[in-house]
């Protein structure tokens, strides 16, 4: 049963971010066992022997649905690396913040959806479940963010195209954006490895597709940032060792399909970005990381960028490694929250490698907004997931 509602509000109109030294304000954490259940009713066992209904992976993404302690959150391809047929799924759940309660944050989960394509079929993680000889994408999916308009639509990001899917409430698919072909490979194969050059040499590497989806104030524009350089834009070696910094940031129209992009550069070419949420027009958070986990973990950063000077390079068909074409400008970017600061108090063996959630929430009593950060947990079993609550001075 549907116990929620949409409610259409400018999420982050007139908002602007100030952040001091001492800034933003860590509030705590929830963390959710790795072997909690979900409620998709999914009784069976995947191919690799875990449960169906395994609440996993779920920070891969959320959304604050833009009313109270309403959050979408969203788990990626499931276990074993694209290697079963995992029913692809968000979650809807409760996230309440309570400075006067220990625990400070307490999360709540209220409903599990399944996603089906439009064709009323399922659409799954199984890396093999792409459409041979067909213009069709076929039915693998590899949500890794999920964004709302607010008025009943919700967008996921899809590593495997790289897509933009739009969605209903009740999970099927209703649209997708157009994406550039430069985006994409020509021939996909059930294995990452045999998508790697040789077979392909432009397009998206595998598992470093569009990680990062956000939406405009407005609710019609999507902006994707890639995980990984494209092929074409140097992303390998000659012996597919990842060398390129260069991602690129794709904006698309929603109404008219009119697209642009830009370049965002990686600090080292074995990072990767995981999330992108708007702060205002032309400026937005990024999380930019390695993939250690605890103590071996050094780089978990959030970037605050700006694009409106940047150049679009809609009509730059590669780019190199490292460096830029003439004439061409970067996003701008400046360091707003290091999760590895020791004054937070996170840093330890517990911390996961992997944080690929962000979302603003609601204002909280001293007029500061709500910042969650949350964690992919891979569904390991003896692996929690987290979602970290910050408090960010707002006007």
């Amino acid at each position: 049963m549907w116990n929620f509602k949409f409610v259409w509000c400018p999420l982050i109109v007139s908002f602007g971010l100030t952040v001091n030294a001492d800034e933003p304000r860590f509030l705590g954490k929830v963390a959710i066992s790795g072997v909690a259940t979900d409620l998709s009713n999914q009784a069976r066992s995947l191919e690799e022997g875990s449960p169906a209904n395994r609440l996993g992976s779920h920070g891969s993404g959320i959304a604050w649905l833009g009313e109270g302690t309403s959050y979408a959150m969203i788990p990626d391809r499931g276990p074993a690396d694209g290697a079963t047929s995992y029913r692809c799924r968000f979650h809807l759940l409760d996230i309440v913040i309570d400075e006067q309660s220990a625990p400070t944050v307490k999360a709540n989960l209220r409903e599990t959806v399944l996603l089906t394509h439009r064709s009323g079929r399922p659409l799954i993680g199984s890396s093999a479940a792409f459409a041979t000889g067909s213009t069709a994408r076929g039915l693998r999916f590899d949500p890794e963010a999920i964004r709302t308009d607010g008025r009943g639509s919700f967008f996921m990001s899809d590593e495997y195209g790289p897509s933009i899917y739009e969605f209903d409430v009740r999970g099927k698919q209703i649209g997708e954006l157009p994406i550039p072909t430069r985006f994409t490979i020509s021939k996909p194969a059930a294995k990452p490895d045999e998508e790697l050059p040789p077979a392909n040499t432009s397009g998206r590497h595998p598992n470093k597709g569009m990680e990062c989806l956000a939406i405009s104030i407005d609710g019609e524009t999507l902006f994707g940032l890639m995980q990984g350089p494209l092929f074409q834009d140097g992303a390998l070696d000659a012996n597919n060792k990842r060398v390129g910094k260069n991602l690129r940031l794709l904006e698309v129209q929603r109404r008219t399909g009119t697209t642009r992009e830009f370049v965002y550069q990686l600090e080292h070419a074995d990072h990767g970005c995981s999330e992108i949420e708007a702060i205002a027009p032309g400026r937005f958070l990024v999380i930019e990381r390695d993939g250690k986990p605890g103590t071996p973990g050094s780089i978990k950063h959030i970037y605050e960028i700006d694009l409106r000077e940047a150049t679009d390079i809609s009509r730059v068909d590669s780019l190199p490694a490292t460096g830029l074409p003439a004439g061409v400008r970067a996003v701008t970017k400046r360091l707003f929250l290091d999760l590895l600061d020791p004054k937070w108090g996170l840093v330890g063996e517990a911390f996961p490698a992997k944080i690929e959630g962000i979302t603003f929430g609601p204002r909280l009593k001293d007029g500061s907004r709500l910042l969650l950060i949350s964690s992919d947990n891979d569904f390991k079993p003896d692996e929690s997931s987290y979602v970290f609550a910050f408090a960010v001075s707002a006007k």
